[in-house]
């Protein structure tokens, strides 16, 4: 069984300005994502990963930055720079303000079928999931039970954990998932479960660490373990 970490990027410019960046080049961390960057630095820790895998996007790589030169950056066998975790593609919705977007008929198709939707010139929903699932797979795939770090995207994350858990993709916009958050799950290469979600605190070691639950649990599981040996 895998155990997988998805990390959202911290906070950045177009947070700040309330705008839909989507893929437009030049959106960085803004100064609240930089300190949030800098937490990160604690919050991952001496956990090792058998495979970093990124979205392309600046944002993304500025928020592991710190962790990658501190003195717990050599926990990585692999880094891999991946489009199946690039931001989705929100055609001419991109670098528009949220507030304007809102008053679109799509806005709300969005929140209550997004499994229909296809942004205007640009990506469908349910293809974006896909292909973040994808990339998760791809991951376990190159070692069963491995550990593996997944940067990316607030929709991309969200998406990706509900097609893991089994929530319909028409409700993944239930899910909330902040800047420099961070969510761990076991994955058995068909399905997940959740044990942190959205984590913008603590750190993760003792949990990434902690050994695997059996497959099948009642009364809610036991806790951590400790180390896995």
């Amino acid at each position: 069984m895998s155990r997988l970490v998805f990390l959202r990027h911290a906070h950045s410019t177009a947070n700040e300005s309330g705008i839909l960046s989507g893929r437009l080049t030049g959106v960085t961390l803004s100064s609240k994502g930089h300190q949030q960057a800098l937490t990160l630095v604690e919050r991952i820790g001496a956990t090792t990963f058998d495979q970093v895998r990124i979205s392309p996007l600046q944002r993304c790589h500025e928020t592991i930055e710190p962790w990658l030169t501190s003195k717990y950056g050599n926990g990585i066998k692999q880094f891999i720079i991946d489009d199946g975790l690039n931001e989705v593609d929100y055609g001419s919705w991109s670098g528009r303000k949220l507030s304007s977007l809102r008053k679109e008929a799509l806005w709300k198709e969005i929140q209550h079928n997004p499994k229909s939707v296809t942004f205007p010139g640009g990506e469908k929903l349910a293809k974006a999931q896909s292909r973040s699932v994808e990339s998760v797979q791809a991951a376990h795939k190159y070692r069963k039970n491995g550990i593996y770090l997944f940067i990316s995207h607030g929709d991309i994350i969200k998406a990706a954990i509900s097609a893991l858990i089994g929530i319909p993709f028409n409700k993944f916009q239930n899910l909330v998932v902040n800047p420099a958050s961070l969510s761990v799950l076991d994955f058995d290469g068909s399905s997940a479960r959740l044990l942190s979600f959205n984590d913008t605190t603590q750190p993760i070691t003792e949990i990434v660490k902690s050994t695997r639950a059996p497959r099948l649990l009642l009364g809610g599981g036991g806790g951590a373990q400790g180390a896995r040996k």
